[in-house]
């Protein structure tokens, strides 16, 4: 497909739009130059056609700042038309030239098709004419948008082997591209060939990206040795430089580096914003410091940083997360007493530290003002307060708050129905576990394996064991593999109503299929073995057990214990025992 046939579909589309606003030519020119909003692109359709009609015409440069600036409004597809209206018209002096071109590549790039973009470049070397920096880097970016980077850098090789002279953008372009797909190593390499040409040093800004990308990689060590090696090159930081490195270190708990690096912020005058300080907080209450992270907050308010609805939020659930949801409303108070409002984040957190401390009441409270205050909840909120409300045997009106949910418009999710699924099986209210299950399907969710190993364990709860393991066993045919805990319910079940002929052929099938037990798998059935004093099964998974790694509980040693002290179990099962254990 040629960009020749792509420009006349999208002429036709645009075509009788452009020449009915053309019939409505009233305002001056002067005044239709007034077309920076999305709003005026009208204004600009006109004043394209009034060009038009201009005798002279007016030169190229004319319509290139125009179609310039309809590419800023975002219609990409509009000045793609009108560049190549202009190459229809065949005039020399409104034939589109290298800069023309440069901005229609620019739109192709946006709208993810780069390689119509190369086809003009390949008409821009038709036509006699050279491209620029402008040319080439766009493209590159475009290559960048599309995801193909190797591409990008095959092409960023071809064009320097013959000659052409990349800039700081065109570095920058390509280091940002490989930094966001991971390829941090790739961005390095690029960088030090950067540093080695004569005509273009790398800036802050690009050392900036390979700092976030290092950081969000956990490679610090490499990320602050880049960071010496910077400024003994003479490039000052910024806070964007202090902002990645302190959240990187902040999340690996290196404080001693962050004060170091916090008082060369001060040693150097400049301003910690409220982006370094929420980081801070956060780290520290997800460390457990949450007297540390209450003390930044306040060391950021003594420096005229005001705190942000980020970071309080941070801060009151360090204080849920210790168990102190009073500590945390305190600083919910706080935060409304500074005039920074509470979101639809800062109430699910409190929520949920109320719903984990089964203060449920005090949660729906909380849950109640937020639709004062105008707030919808999100999924999140509603899966949080169902998880409260299950945590403390209120299933009923989980199930309530559940059709609110889905009557707000808030789909629930996998998570959501697994929360309730869950408190549903533990309960044994097994036929309303199905209704819900039903509705997942309905919903036209797709049930993973932890919604099926809930229902699988709920209709072992009820004894329906049958049904259980028919289920497990369907659940290849649906292109889902059981887990070692899906078996292992089942096993439990059959164990628990004394069925170990079934439980021993259900682990035989279960390594069959390929699913190997686990040292709780190994437990529950020696030990059921053991209470019905079948030792000799008994000793063999126990070897077996041994043999893999796993060993045996408390309960299951216990139970060796209490049978060797019986004086009924008969002599030839204690003498087995007495062996295995090397009991003397």
């Amino acid at each position: 497909m040629s960009p020749s046939f792509l420009f006349s579909v999208i002429s036709v589309h645009n075509l009788r739009y452009t020449t009915l606003l053309a019939a409505d030519s009233f305002h001056s020119i002067t005044h239709r130059r007034k077309f920076c909003t999305r709003s005026n692109l009208a204004h600009a359709l006109t004043m394209f056609n009034d060009m038009l009609h201009m005798r002279p015409l007016p030169p190229i440069q004319r319509f290139n700042k125009l179609l310039g600036q309809i590419a800023k409004m975002k219609h990409y597809p509009t000045a793609i038309c009108f560049t190549h209206r202009l190459d229809m018209l065949g005039i020399k002096n409104v034939r589109p030239d290298v800069c023309t071109f440069n901005i229609a590549i620019n739109c192709f790039s946006n709208l993810n098709m780069v390689d119509f973009g190369f086809s003009l470049l390949g008409k821009i070397f038709k036509l006699g004419y050279q491209p620029d920096c402008t040319t080439f880097n766009t493209l590159i970016r475009g290559l960048c948008l599309d995801d193909k980077l190797a591409r990008a850098v095959r092409f960023f090789d071809e064009i320097v082997t013959k000659g052409f002279q990349p800039n700081l953008i065109t570095y920058g372009t390509l280091i940002n591209g490989l930094c966001k797909i991971g390829n941090t190593r790739a961005a390095i390499l690029l960088l030090k060939h950067m540093e080695q040409s004569t005509s273009c040093q790398p800036n802050i800004v690009v050392y900036n990206t390979i700092f976030d990308s290092l950081c969000k990689d956990k490679q610090l060590n490499d990320a602050l040795e880049m960071f010496s090696d910077m400024i003994r090159k003479g490039i000052t930081p910024d806070v964007v430089t202090y902002t990645c490195l302190i959240q990187g270190l902040s999340n690996l708990g290196q404080w001693k580096e962050v004060t170091r690096l916090l008082s060369e912020i001060s040693a150097r005058n400049m301003s910690l914003d409220v982006k370094i300080f929420s980081a801070i907080v956060d780290t520290l209450c997800k460390e457990g410091k949450v007297k540390e992270a209450h003390g930044v907050l306040d060391l950021m308010i003594q420096r005229g940083v005001e705190p942000n609805t980020v970071t309080y939020s941070a801060l009151m659930d360090g204080y849920c997360l210790i168990g102190k949801t009073g500590d945390a409303i305190k600083v919910l108070k706080y935060m409304k007493a500074r005039g920074c409002e509470p979101d639809v984040f800062t109430y699910s957190i409190l929520i949920n530290g109320y719903s984990k401390t089964k203060r449920i009441d005090e949660a729906l409270g909380l849950f109640k003002d937020m639709s004062c205050r105008g707030l919808i909840p999100n999924i999140v909120t509603y899966t949080t307060i169902i998880d409260g409300l299950c945590s403390v045997g209120r299933q009923l009106d989980a199930c309530v708050l559940l059709d609110e949910m889905r009557t707000q418009g808030q789909m629930p999710n996998l998570f959501t129905y697994a929360t309730l699924l869950k408190c549903l099986c533990k309960e044994k209210h097994l036929d309303e576990a199905l209704l819900l299950f039903k509705m997942i399907e309905d919903d036209g969710l797709v049930p993973n394996i932890v919604i099926y190993t809930i229902l699988i364990d709920g209709m072992c709860k009820s004894g329906k064991l049958d049904a259980a393991k028919e289920l497990l066993l369907s659940l290849l045919v649906k292109g889902l593999q059981p887990d070692t805990q899906s078996y292992t319910i089942v096993i439990n079940g059959f164990c628990k109503q004394g069925k170990l002929q079934e439980a021993n052929e259900f682990l035989n099938e279960m390594e069959e299929r390929g699913c190997l037990p686990n040292g709780y798998t190994y437990n529950i059935i020696i030990q059921a073995f053991l209470q019905d004093e079948k030792i000799t099964r008994a000793i063999e998974l126990l070897r077996l057990m041994l043999a893999r790694g796993f060993s045996a509980n408390a309960h299951t040693t216990n139970l060796v214990v209490n049978l060797l002290c019986d004086d009924r179990l008969d002599p030839s099962h204690k003498e087995v025992l007495q062996k295995f254990f090397n009991i003397t």
